[in-house]
């Protein structure tokens, strides 16, 4: 079993394989989401990175206490844990009413409306990203129903509140930024990744570090 502190040490070209499977699955989202929104929309990543749990607050927001809309959807199949995408609340109010195809501004909350918005889009996000994984790993990955939570940073970004770990697992980190090119808009999310101890062994075989 591999320590923490030895898939942090990913090689480059190991990152690259991470990548470049983050890309595909941007791709696919980007094709979705503009289906969705009516509207062309592209998406970035400008960087995948590796944290351990409890780090990962200071990695999305400035400060602890500011409020993030998180969609929690648990992975099934072939590899297990959890996918999360986290955005500043904001940033989740524009995605909503991109989504529900309303006017900037309309949605300066999140209600039930948006809730259920923000879930479709976590289910386009991570479903795509979760398929250019087991795309890569030839393997069969699937998505849970989403749950949201809207809350400061440090309260939904726990072990406790995800039911996962001690807070030490290690995250896969992709931070995407949303490019809308009819209003010029650029939103930045992060989705993140927790398998669970045997699920990673298997990505890291699957990149030639195991």
């Amino acid at each position: 079993m591999l320590a923490s502190r030895d898939v942090r040490s990913l090689k480059p070209k190991q990152l690259d394989a991470l990548r470049e499977v983050a890309n595909i699955g941007a791709g696919h989202a980007a094709t979705a989401l503009s289906t969705m929104t009516g509207q062309p929309i592209m998406i970035n990543v400008p960087t995948i990175s590796i944290a351990r749990l409890d780090e990962v607050p200071g990695h999305v927001v400035e400060h602890p206490e500011d409020a993030v809309a998180v969609i929690l959807l648990r992975m099934l199949g072939d590899l297990t844990g959890r996918s999360i995408l986290v955005f500043p609340e904001h940033t989740a109010c524009r995605l909503a009413e991109l989504m529900l195809r309303r006017p900037r501004g309309s949605s300066p909350t999140i209600t039930l409306l948006e809730e259920s918005a923000l879930k479709e889009c976590g289910n386009i996000l991570s479903g795509a990203y979760l398929n250019a994984l087991a795309d890569f790993m030839h393997l069969m990955l699937l998505p849970s129903p989403p749950l949201l939570a809207v809350d400061m940073a440090s309260a939904v970004l726990t072990s406790a509140f995800l039911q996962f770990g001690d807070g030490h697992d290690v995250v896969f980190c992709v931070e995407s930024e949303f490019q809308m090119r009819d209003d010029g808009d650029a939103l930045r999310g992060y989705f993140l990744l927790l398998p669970d101890s045997v699920s990673l062994q298997r990505i890291l075989q699957a990149i030639n570090l195991a």
